[in-house]
């Protein structure tokens, strides 16, 4: 089969479209044919070294992705059965093998392009809106990268809760996107952000969620006093050291978003699907149309993404 590799660190020049050996299904797992494959930040990461990888190059990236089961050795999952999953490792590829529990069924009115958009930032959003911080009304809520894939659907969940968000971007011409999903304020990531989150709020927000990185001392400076900052991601950098005193004077609470913890059950990962494709098909939650490459095409699709072109779902099609 074909898929996306590299057998080195670094920029998107280390991919590699190349032949190498279909996977096969084992016990309680199903073979899947690749429809979309969902591009995501965490394989930026994986690419540039960020991440610990087991085993032996060449690597495979991906995670998310949807397509139909080709071959079953699971009770549950059929030969033509529609799936999609957001935590299945190697997805780069024409052909997938995936362990039954971290299946979802999609139903016939969700596309496979939709549950490639969804997926993975969807229930990412959920996590960080329920589990990380339960966000409540007329909580004051920053989010920075509030134009990205998780920006926005966090914003559309703060926003059904009748929160205050702030949406944050580095970039001017997304400001427009992040008042479109309903945020009340859109801030442009300069060197007076911070000031501006303070006139709005007064005392700082009740929660500042962080997927920079290296903005987490300023977003703890803006989280009122017994607030919380949740640190899930660090596409501008690596945050720097945090001294603990610091928390400790302001009563803070610095928390780690791990998605992985969250949905390990296949019941509470496919009833939190369910929720999420619930609000995807009433209007509640909105996407923006996603950008497609084909799956040969992914040292662009990875430009595109890293250097922040992208203001909905990249999607690689096989």
């Amino acid at each position: 089969m074909k898929a996306l590799t590299f057998s080195n660190f670094g920029g998107p020049e280390v991919l590699e479209y190349k032949e190498i050996a279909s996977p096969v299904a084992g016990e309680n797992e199903v073979l899947i044919k690749m429809k979309a494959i969902g591009l995501n930040y965490a394989d930026i990461y994986r690419r540039r070294g960020n991440y610990h990888l087991k085993g032996n190059p060449p690597f495979l990236a991906g995670y998310e992705g949807a397509g139909i089961v080709l071959k079953s050795n699971s009770k549950n999952f059929l030969p033509g059965d529609r799936v999609g999953f957001a935590d299945v490792p190697y997805a780069n590829a024409e052909y997938v093998k995936a362990p039954e529990e971290k299946l979802i069924k999609l139903p016939e009115d969700i596309s496979f392009e939709n549950a490639a958009s969804i997926l993975l930032q969807g229930l990412t959003a959920q996590f960080l809106s329920e589990e990380s911080y339960s966000i409540k009304e007329n909580d004051f809520v920053v989010i920075h990268a509030a134009a990205g894939g998780v920006g926005q659907i966090l914003t559309q969940l703060a926003k059904i809760k009748n929160a205050q968000v702030i949406g944050l971007s580095r970039k001017k011409e997304k400001l427009d996107i992040i008042k479109e999903n309903g945020a009340a304020h859109a801030i442009l990531l300069n060197q007076k952000w911070e000031k501006e989150v303070f006139k709005i709020t007064n005392h700082g927000a009740n929660v500042v969620y962080d997927s920079v990185g290296n903005t987490l001392n300023k977003s703890l400076a803006v989280t009122r006093e017994g607030g919380t900052t949740v640190f899930f991601g660090m596409s501008g950098g690596d945050p720097k050291p945090i001294d603990p005193r610091y928390l400790m004077d302001r009563s803070l609470k610095l928390v780690g978003g791990d998605l992985w913890g969250y949905i390990k059950s296949p019941v509470k990962r496919r009833k939190k699907a369910a929720n999420l494709f619930s609000l995807f098909r009433s209007g509640k939650i909105k996407i923006k149309e996603p950008v497609k490459f084909r799956l040969e095409e992914g040292r662009k699709a990875h430009e595109f993404l890293e250097f922040g072109n992208s203001n909905g779902k990249v999607l690689l099609i096989p």
